[in-house]
């Protein structure tokens, strides 16, 4: 067994669990949704970790404001409210204060690069939206109409934040229901100024809750998926992750109630997380709401509120890319939402790497070809070893030729001698699986950085590659990998057994086939892998057939 065989059995076994997966995934049922009759989500149910009792019946709808509301609002319940600044443009639907639409205007749509690229939405092929309320006898919450001051928001040079208010009152109580927005930040501040306007005091709480049908992102690859799901941070279980199959059968398991933490909905390259002032009890909620729809979210108390004084809480929403750098600072654990799962201890530092090498040369493309010659050059010592028993054994395959040709089918005889002309020769035939083998986390925690970074999606690199994320449009680069399977196959030694020897002739041209669906910087990174390899392997294999003296028959 040699080095070329073992990877090959690795890629191919890979492959094969990651088309099983994109094959399950495609037959899975896809959402029957409209939207437009969709009824809201339920708001949380009743909590055994809070100390007050949370109903679980939906509040009915609060009546529109009266006159004696202390703000005059010009905008109507029922519409929407639109808000843009730099990185985000929003609509917000006065029918409980939802955010409806979000658009993140630093990125845009792979399919249309002259749009933004939307995350929240409400439409006939995706269902993803933002909602929160108050839980309590007749409080607003997430299907109470509010009031606003002005339908469109735009943050202005010069301003660093934006406010949008929204203000709905009932028998019981007035509430503010505030939007704070900021320049350069897809961080949105969103809080509850409650009013008890009854003759006793009460103590509401407030929910904060993410609502998505099942679907995968569109731009997600069948051929090489991600995860989409729910995750839960506390500092006690650190990250749990609950796929929506979990919710929507009820098999939902993470931690309930804490002091600290978060909840997200993750997809590839980004998230929606909602982030609670730190060090405040927090009840994490996960449910099916119908129409394959789930809920996650976060609930937290008001406070007690005595008659006629008012109380604030609030929560930050996160809504954007998962740059690390970004979500490190703004909630503890927040980085790990891009999952490297068990090889992360490997993949920051090479994420690290390959950030400084494109703070130098400036193109991602570059800085994944400088990385891998970087990594090859550090493993230099293990492959070399590695090669240099794959040449020896090259050397003897005409040797084990003529013990085939003089045992013909007789195994144990012709292992046996196998075993006599290895001991001869001082040669391990195994000798060049142990160096592969353990540079093998290495390049596979690459693979995961290359994948699932953001910083990658619509990076351009040289002429017809427009976009490392997507696959090659061209399948120039796919082609060029299986040419340099066929190279490395050329170099290995011919396996003895000839159902072996076809099937290394075939992997290159299946290998081919699969990496025309992988984004092109995973292929680039592979290809240039490869010829390092083939250089160092026929500088090798050369160099020993020089020197190498002649034997006689075995």
């Amino acid at each position: 067994m040699d080095n070329y065989r073992l990877v090959v059995g690795i890629v191919f076994a890979v492959s094969l669990f990651l088309l099983y997966d994109a094959w399950i995934r495609d037959r899975a049922p896809v959402p029957n949704v409209a939207p437009q009759t969709q009824a809201p989500a339920a708001a949380p149910g009743p909590s055994t970790a809070v100390p007050a009792p949370i109903p679980s019946a939906v509040p009915k709808p609060a009546a529109t404001p009266g006159s004696e509301q202390a703000a005059a609002p010009t905008m109507a319940p029922g519409h929407t409210i639109s808000v843009k600044t730099d990185f985000l443009a929003a609509e917000i639907d006065t029918t409980g204060g939802q955010i409806t639409r979000l658009e993140l205007l630093q990125h845009q749509e792979r399919a249309d690069s002259s749009r933004p690229y939307v995350l929240f939405q409400k439409s006939p092929d995706h269902v993803y939206f933002s909602q929160s309320g108050l839980t309590g006898n007749n409080l607003p919450n997430h299907t109470t109409p509010f009031t606003a001051e002005k339908a469109s928001y735009v943050l202005q040079q010069g301003e660093q934040n934006m406010v949008v208010t929204l203000r709905a009152q009932t028998d019981a109580a007035q509430v503010v229901k505030t939007y704070t927005f900021t320049r350069g930040s897809y961080v949105v501040d969103v809080s509850f100024t409650v009013t008890n306007r009854t003759q006793s005091a009460f103590e509401p709480y407030a929910y904060f809750q993410l609502v998505r049908d099942e679907k995968a992102p569109s731009e997600s690859s069948k051929m090489v998926p991600t995860y989409s799901g729910v995750e839960v941070y506390t500092e006690a279980n650190k990250l749990t992750k609950v796929g929506f199959t979990d919710i929507s059968q009820g098999k939902a398991t993470y931690p309930k109630s804490a002091k600290d933490g978060w909840i997200a909905i993750v997809q590839h390259y980004f998230l929606a997380a909602w982030l609670p002032p730190p060090g405040t009890q927090r009840e994490f909620f996960m449910r099916p709401v119908g129409n394959n729809l789930v809920a996650a979210g976060v609930i937290l108390p008001v406070g007690q509120i005595a008659a006629g004084a008012a109380a604030t809480t609030s929560a930050r929403l996160y809504a954007g890319p998962q740059e690390q750098d970004r979500l490190k600072v703004l909630a503890p654990g927040l980085e790990l939402a891009v999952d490297y799962g068990w090889l992360r201890v490997l993949a920051v530092p090479l994420f690290w790497v390959l950030k400084q090498i494109h703070a130098w040369v400036g193109n991602w493309g570059v800085a994944i070809i400088v990385l891998t010659i970087l990594i090859k050059a550090a493993f230099y010592p293990l492959s070399a070893a590695s090669y240099r028993s794959m040449a020896r054994m090259k050397v003897l395959a005409p040797k084990l030729q003529r013990l085939k040709e003089r045992y013909g089918d007789d195994r144990q005889k012709m292992h046996q001698a196998m075993i006599e002309l290895y001991k001869t020769e001082k040669i391990n035939p195994l000798g060049g699986c142990l160096p592969i083998v353990v540079q093998i986390p290495v390049f596979i925690a690459l693979y995961w950085v290359l994948l699932l970074s953001v910083e990658l999606r619509q990076a351009p690199f040289f002429w017809w590659i427009k976009d490392l994320s997507a696959p090659d449009p061209l399948f120039i680069l796919p082609v060029l990998m299986g040419a340099t399977m066929f190279i490395q196959s050329w170099l290995n030694p011919t396996p003895p057994d000839p159902m072996q020897a076809r099937l290394m002739k075939i992997m290159p041209i299946a290998f081919s086939v699969f990496f025309f669906f992988f984004p092109a910087g995973l292929v680039l990174y592979w290809l240039v892998n490869n010829v390092l390899s083939i250089t160092q392997q026929w500088y090798i294999t050369r160099g020993l057939e020089r020197s190498k003296p002649a034997h006689g028959e075995a």
